[in-house]
């Protein structure tokens, strides 16, 4: 089995190195090991580990209470449009009839 990463352009298998740089036989992307990986800043992951963006639609799998108020947040309800942000509730959103809040990743799964 290959260590060399996927192409990160087609996500082909097949990738090569030909001095110092890696290559794929399927597009003729060339790029450096260094370019290849982890995307920059803090990745969020959800509830099953899938990786999240802004801008994305999440489904709460937990029904969550919230301090302060009498409401609770049910399971099955979907957030679009979550803005990620780098602190303990590490999503932002606004939910139809409760308003701005912040959610948990471990909580929510990617729609």
């Amino acid at each position: 089995m290959s260590t060399l990463p996927p192409c990160p352009e087609c996500n082909s298998e097949y990738t090569y190195e030909d001095r110092g740089m890696l290559v794929c036989p399927e597009c003729a992307h060339e790029w450096t090991a260094g370019e290849a990986g982890e995307p920059e800043g803090f990745v969020v992951r959800d509830a099953h580990g899938t990786q999240l963006a802004d801008g994305d639609t999440v489904t709460v799998i937990k029904d969550l209470k919230l301090k302060g108020a009498s409401s609770t947040i049910k399971v099955g309800t979907k957030v679009k449009n979550i803005r990620l942000v780098d602190s303990d509730h590490n999503i932002d959103c606004k939910i139809p009839g409760i308003g701005q809040i912040g959610l948990k990743s471990e909580f929510v799964k990617k729609v």
